[in-house]
């Protein structure tokens, strides 16, 4: 969005406030960059130092402060004093260096800043739905008095990245992904909405916290918890009608059911199960460019069977099936285990969502026995448990493939199924890598392997700019599969040559932009674009995309 939009969207609220109000509107604040005749016009004289910065002056000293900061957490907790304060700033910053900053906001210190959210806590962001408001949510969400949102991202806290259920302290992520929204996406800061869905806990290090914020009580289940889930996307529905709403960190068995049962409702998706998806399939298909592979000709071994792997596997298995294969055909490439090993026929404790994929084979209880057999192509790890990819494992992977494809997902690092490091050892350096959470470049055999990290940014700000941009009613598959394309696509020659199979952070605009294209040109072909098409589609979502310059 040009600053020549913005101003005039945001004209009548700044007329209507002055002095202290603005300075306390992060929305609205400059600080020390107001000008002598803004500071006149807006009842700021006196209230602010004599000196006036330029916005890049301001940028300096937050390099410092953050610099000084003893780590990455001290660093969250300065950032995000910094949005509550001057979101153009933040942002600014943010954008300045998105290497950088971006696994301070977002993965892996905000799962640090999750654990200890209650004892950080600052100042609210967004709304708290309860369980005791069960009757009234429609209520409690006409209290937010910020503007009507465009994009809502809402958790109850039941799996928190690889952390589990943490209950309330789930904010930081919902406020973290809307940063990315803003800073990946060009989505107004504005116009976007945290919301934790609190039923409580079942971790009793939370209950027994005195700074654990949320219910202290253990999580409803059932018909309770359905009927609350029901009344909260209904009022949002009512209360704030043309608001996209992504789903976030539920756990396995409730992500997949909430989206089953409200996908149609409205623009709703679920980002572990979809935009995980997404930009794996997007990691897969660059990474195919190194192996010259054919998607249609890949076999898959997922280790974990939650909700990320199912939605990953069903995309995988769509996109393969686009290639003139029957579903159920694609969906006999991928092979899928968990806990008591490979996933086969006639299996005990096997989730309905996983049956699609139990194929007719012997049990196997080890991932390096299962690759010996099945000699999959691609191995893509969800698991949350760390060092599950060991070297025998690797090694299995190295020896039936030149090129093994190896994708260890589970966030934060700590919890990563292997280490850049270890699988490019492993591997002699054969591996294509991917992983959730960030690695820094690894030299074996005097030949530098640049990891990509599997991030859904690449994937769900695009979706949200294009959702926004055009009104975009419903989000399929075929969006998704859209948005992969593109992000694979925009990976260029010489960064396939390091083994980066994800554009490099500093293209992440471009990166989403060219989703938001894409996935509009299947609503206006499907009949879900709320506006008509104009002329130059690029250049009209280019023009509504955020820049936080004064």
């Amino acid at each position: 969005m040009t600053s020549l939009v913005i101003f005039k969207q945001h004209l009548g609220k700044i007329m209507k406030k002055r002095g202290q109000a603005i300075l306390n509107d992060p929305l609205l604040n400059k600080g020390t960059a107001f000008t002598a005749k803004e500071r006149d016009a807006l009842g700021l004289a006196g209230l602010l130092p004599h000196r006036i910065e330029t916005q890049d002056q301001q940028l300096e000293r937050v390099f410092s402060n953050c610099a000084r900061k003893p780590n990455d957490l001290e660093r969250y907790i300065f950032l995000m004093s910094l949005q509550d304060q001057n979101e153009a700033l933040f942002y600014r910053t943010v954008l300045s260096d998105l290497q950088r900053f971006m696994p301070i906001i977002y993965t892996p210190t905000v799962g640090e800043a999750a654990l200890h959210y209650g004892a950080i806590f600052r100042r609210p962001r967004g709304l708290y739905v309860t369980a005791q408001d069960r009757g009234r949510v429609r209520e409690v969400l006409q209290n937010w008095g910020g503007d009507a949102p465009s994009v809502i991202v809402a958790t109850d806290g039941g799996r928190i990245l690889g952390l589990g259920d943490l209950g309330a302290n789930g904010m930081s992520i919902s406020v973290g992904k809307l940063a990315l929204y803003t800073a990946a996406g060009g989505i107004h800061p504005g116009s976007t909405l945290p919301i934790v869905i609190d039923v409580g806990t079942n971790t009793e290090r939370l209950l027994s916290s005195p700074h654990y914020l949320g219910l202290r009580q253990k999580r409803i289940v059932g018909e309770a918890y359905q009927d609350l889930m029901d009344e909260f996307v209904e009022a949002v529905g009512e209360v704030f009608p043309d608001a996209m709403l992504q789903f976030e960190d539920f756990a396995t068995e409730n992500a997949i059911t909430h989206l089953a049962r409200y996908r149609d409702q409205s623009a709703i998706f679920n980002d572990d199960i979809q935009g995980t998806a997404g930009v794996t399939l997007a990691g897969i298909l660059a990474a195919l460019r190194i192996t010259d592979g054919a998607l249609e000709d890949q076999r898959v071994l997922f280790v974990g069977a939650g909700s990320a792997n199912i939605g990953i596997g069903e995309l995988v298995a769509s996109a393969i099936a686009e290639k003139g294969m029957s579903l159920d055909a694609a969906r006999k490439q991928l092979w899928f285990m968990d806990r008591k090993g490979l996933i086969v026929e006639g299996r005990d404790a096997i989730n309905s969502f996983a049956a699609p994929y139990a194929h007719a084979h012997s049990p196997i209880g080890d991932i390096a026995t299962a690759i010996e057999v099945l000699r999959p192509t691609i191995l893509i790890g969800a698991t949350g448990q760390p060092g599950i990819f060991d070297e025998p494992v690797v090694a299995a992977m190295a020896k039936v493939n030149a090129r093994p494809v190896i994708f260890a997902l589970s966030n934060p690092t700590s919890r990563s199924e292997a280490t850049a490091e270890d699988v490019y050892l492993w591997s002699q350096g054969k591996a294509v890598f991917a992983s959730g959470s960030p690695f820094g470049p690894v030299t074996v055999n005097d030949e530098t392997h640049v990891p990509g990290q599997s991030n859904n940014v690449y994937i769900f700000p695009g979706i949200g700019l294009g959702v926004t941009s055009c009104k975009i009613s419903r989000v399929t598959d075929t969006m998704f599969r859209a948005a992969a394309r593109a992000v694979a696509s925009g990976v260029s020659e010489d960064a396939l040559k390091e083994g980066r199979i994800f554009p490099a952070l500093d293209e992440i605009r471009t990166a989403s932009l060219d989703i938001a294209v894409a996935i509009a040109e299947i609503a206006f072909t499907e009949g879900l674009a709320g506006i008509s098409r104009p002329d130059d589609l690029r250049g009209f979502i280019a023009e509504r995309m955020y820049s936080p310059r004064y």
